[in-house]
């Protein structure tokens, strides 16, 4: 940090961010106004809906119970993927629909979504033999009309060897390399409610829906209640959407108490880190797991490797879903027999995580699994008039949200716009040269991996986090010894990104309890200090914020003993 004040003053002028509206406002707006839409869920799908309407200049609200990404769209493996495993069950137009999405996001979301190759082994045996795999690859290419950033290349022993030399060599016959890209699912999802709010959208978290309001038979607003005062508020809005992905069942039924149809059903998919270095993988590896046959992956994320995914029906409430001890076994042996020298064990685990998929009903055939049942979204309308989406994948959000838009467009009765999500950046997206932002980081910061992180993370706006450790020197420390995440950063989440608890940054807008043995209880006191006099915590509240921290990190993080 020598240099710090003379680099900053060296580089470009970037418009000023202000700060979000302070949340008495918008609940104001809420309780005054009238909406032309009010999306219920503030996963990837309603955050990215609520950016899309508010663009083509609908008036729009969006609440959310817990936080944005609290569900699913923070718990995935966090790919931009075209999906080379749905090859196998022929679902060849979503492949084709998910390439175009993957280089569309790289180019407007470059400090999020970023390429990543892509290691697939092939064994003696394999149920998928090197000479499919390479087809699959041919086809995979060409469904990105061959504009992924780069083709496959096939690999023989020895050059497999070489890409990853910790791998099992027995039975080895070679394979191939491919690419797709790797995100922070959280921050994708955060990126679209701040681009909806800076558009025009009032956007509230920790803020559930009751009841729906139905005037002559058609949905016409919500009861919504504010968690963080209690307060109720009546919100009108001409069309209703549910995107509330694995919950979306429990909203048809405030419209429908009747209806017993399931348009969800779920399916678990779990995921554990080990520190990077008891693996030694070099880039990401598509694997076939030998436990049952089963596509999993290896990733890389920073000093940690992401194994994952299971991929089982449960009946588990999304918000108690957690990984259980037979699926941590499953990932350690399934990656134990790929990497003999690893001997991974449970006390690898640094942390174990599980997520709903909200697959839907309708793409289930038979008694199919989960594995094989499609991704493809739908979209119902209610008797009430209430749109609820389900099905689909973090990598066609925006696809999803164009379509909701569309849907409701309809249902105003108005002529359909183009979404304007297809070619205007998300905010922090604006970098005409990644390499060169990450360099004048890299010279500001001071530290390589603080300022990757800090690039990666805020794009663009980084530059006005970092200032604040000009004004406030000690918000340059870390949250954690060990990590990129500093103080600094708790502030700016107050102010700038909806941050009203502990878990909203801990857990959302930064990674940090998932790379955290103590899953960032001693960073939960630390940004309690800094984040109480912004938000008015006393003694006593800051004591309950920190309780309410360690049981969410507990709900979220803890392994149950067996299956839910």
């Amino acid at each position: 940090m020598r240099s710090e004040s003379a680099a900053l003053r060296q580089l470009p002028a970037e418009g000023h961010v202000p700060p979000t509206k302070p949340r008495s406002e918008r609940l104001k707006a809420l309780a005054s106004e009238e909406f032309d839409v009010l999306i219920i869920g503030g996963g990837v799908t309603g955050a990215g809906s609520a950016r899309d309407a508010t663009l083509r200049g609908l008036k729009v609200a969006l609440v959310e119970r817990e936080d944005f990404a609290s569900g699913t769209s923070s718990r995935s493996s966090r790919l931009i993927h075209g999906g080379l495993r749905y090859l196998e069950h022929g679902h060849l137009g979503l492949v084709f629909e998910s390439s175009i999405e993957r280089r569309r996001l790289l180019k407007l979301a470059p400090h999020l979504v970023r390429p990543l190759a892509f290691v697939w082994p092939v064994y003696a045996g394999a149920r998928v033999p090197r000479w499919k795999l390479n087809a699959g690859l041919m086809l995979y290419d060409a469904l990105s009309l061959f504009r992924n950033v780069r083709g496959y290349k096939r690999l023989n022993r020895k050059q497999l060897h070489e890409a990853e030399p910790h791998l099992r060599t027995e039975a080895l016959k070679g394979g191939a390399r491919y690419y797709d890209a790797a995100t922070d699912d959280a921050r994708l999802t955060l990126a679209n409610a701040i681009g909806a709010a800076e558009s025009g959208a009032t956007v509230l978290n920790h803020a559930s829906v009751r009841q729906l309001t139905v005037v002559d038979g058609h949905a016409r607003g919500a009861i919504v209640v504010d968690h963080l005062t209690g307060q109720q508020i009546q919100v009108r809005a001409r069309v209703i959407v549910n995107a509330t992905g694995p919950w979306s069942d429990e909203i048809r039924k405030l419209d429908s108490p009747d209806g017993t149809a399931h348009a969800v059903r779920g399916s678990k998919g779990v995921h554990i880190a080990v520190p990077r270095e008891r693996l030694g993988n070099r880039d990401a590896l598509t694997l076939l797991s030998p436990k049952d046959g089963r596509v999993m992956f290896v990733l890389p994320a920073d000093h940690f490797t992401i194994i994952g995914t299971t991929e089982t029906s449960t009946r588990a409430h999304p918000a108690e879903v957690r990984a259980s001890e037979s699926d941590v076994t499953y990932l350690l042996e399934s990656a134990n027999a790929f990497f003999p020298d690893a001997h991974l064990t449970r006390d690898d685990v640094v942390s174990a995580w599980a997520g709903i998929r909200p697959l839907a009903a309708s793409g289930y055939h038979g008694h199919a699994d989960a594995g094989s049942a499609s991704r493809e979204h739908h979209i119902d309308i209610s008797p009430t008039g209430v749109l609820a989406i389900s099905g689909g994948k973090l990598t066609t959000y925006r696809v999803m949200a164009r379509d909701v838009v569309n849907a409701v467009e309809r249902q105003l009765g108005q002529a359909r716009h183009k979404s304007a999500t297809e070619s205007r950046p998300l905010p922090g997206g604006d970098i005409p040269d990644l390499e060169a932002e990450l360099a004048a980081a890299r010279e500001t910061v001071g530290d390589a991996d603080t300022a990757t992180h800090f690039v990666r993370a805020y794009g663009s706006r980084w530059r006005q986090v970092w200032a604040l450790t000009r004004e406030e020197p000690a918000l340059a420390q870390p949250l954690a010894e060990g990590l990129p995440y500093r103080v600094a950063e708790a502030v700016w989440g107050v102010t700038h990104e909806f941050v009203h608890s502990l878990s909203d940054l801990l857990i959302r807008r930064l990674k940090l309890a998932f790379e955290t043995r103590d899953l960032g209880q001693g960073a939960a006191q630390v940004a309690a200090s800094v984040m109480a006099p912004r938000l008015g915590w006393d003694a006593g509240e800051t004591q309950r914020q920190l309780d309410l921290y360690a049981a969410d990190a507990l709900r979220i993080f803890g392994v149950d003993s067996t299956e839910a």
